[in-house]
């Protein structure tokens, strides 16, 4: 199966016709999320290479959509039970009505991101949730251990600005996932008054994708929001796996904690399920083993990432 994570920033007036467009191209062999807003598109889909390519093909002749951004990863099975295209205020929700992504940071490719992340005069910092930074990060960014990137406003305000409060302000290098949470808050700290503002092109997927692991300044794994929980260099599948009852991701170590029950509960949430909850949980997996020794797909088995929502 080819993967493709894609977004843009292009306006979008009819809503309704542009999502009833995608669903029909995306039929019957596309699987994933793609959510439509006025300010655009953000998703993840899968499924035959070809398939996938008719719908990219169908994205780009949308007015505005020549220069969709894609980045493509391959998976050994389908990564999504179902299709889903969803009209969303924004694309991806940082509840600043009033800003314009377009006036976002400068891109810093790949190639020239360690230069920059090295430099002394940079800060460095992570615009992911906590919960994805403790899958891996970039060595010696600041994390600022949000919830939710509705969250990173107020962190800004109350926290981050005292981090560039020097005599010769420090230019400022943002990071995330797949580069549209960046947009928005390389946009944000200009609107802010901060000038000197970079992020990484493509995000971290297109790092792990082009740069070498040995001059990699990458540490641990990528948390992506699909069955593949986590990849690593090249875009491989990580260590890390989904749990069933808070939908976190679960690293190895997590694995042996005897709080871990597969398919039940991890340590994060062990305490927050009732004997009902173990027991619907328990039999859930119990029809997904059953369904994995016949070779077909359980369709309760497979739930969303945290929040039920496509990042980027």
């Amino acid at each position: 199966m080819r993967v493709a994570a894609l977004y843009r920033f292009a306006a979008i007036a009819d809503r309704e016709a542009v999502r009833a467009r995608l669903e029909a191209l995306c039929r019957p062999a596309v699987r994933g999320t793609l959510l439509v807003a006025h300010e655009g598109l953000n998703g993840t889909i899968a499924g035959p290479p070809a398939a996938v390519e008719r719908v990219l093909a169908g994205i780009r002749a949308l007015p505005g959509f020549a220069g969709l951004d894609v980045k493509f990863a391959a998976a050994a099975a389908m990564p999504f039970h179902r299709l889903k295209v969803r009209i969303k205020p924004e694309i991806v929700t940082m509840g600043q009505p009033d800003l314009d992504p377009s006036d976002a940071g400068t891109y810093v490719a790949p190639a020239d991101w360690n230069a920059l992340i090295r430099d002394p005069d940079t800060v460095v910092i992570d615009t992911r949730n906590d919960y994805e930074a403790a899958v891996g990060a970039f060595e010696g960014a600041i994390q600022p251990n949000t919830r939710g990137f509705r969250d990173f406003p107020d962190w800004f305000r109350t926290e981050g600005r005292a981090l560039l409060d020097r005599p010769n302000p420090p230019k400022v290098a943002m990071y995330c996932t797949g580069g549209i949470r960046c947009e928005k808050a390389t946009a944000f700290l200009k609107a802010e008054g901060v000038q000197d503002v970079f992020h990484l092109e493509g995000g971290i997927l297109r790092y792990l994708e082009t740069t070498p692991e040995a001059d990699s300044l990458w540490r641990g794994e990528c948390f992506v929001f699909d069955e593949r929980v986590a990849v690593g260099h090249g875009l491989t599948p990580g260590s890390h796996s989904l749990c069933r009852g808070c939908r976190m991701p679960v690293s190895e170590a997590g694995r042996t904690s005897p709080l871990y029950v597969e398919g039940v509960a991890c340590d994060r949430c062990a305490d927050r399920r009732s004997d009902a909850d173990r027991a619907r949980y328990l039999e859930r997996a119990k029809q997904v083993e059953i369904a994995g020794r016949r070779g077909v797909a359980h369709i309760g088995a497979v739930q969303a990432p945290p929040g039920d929502r496509v990042r980027d």
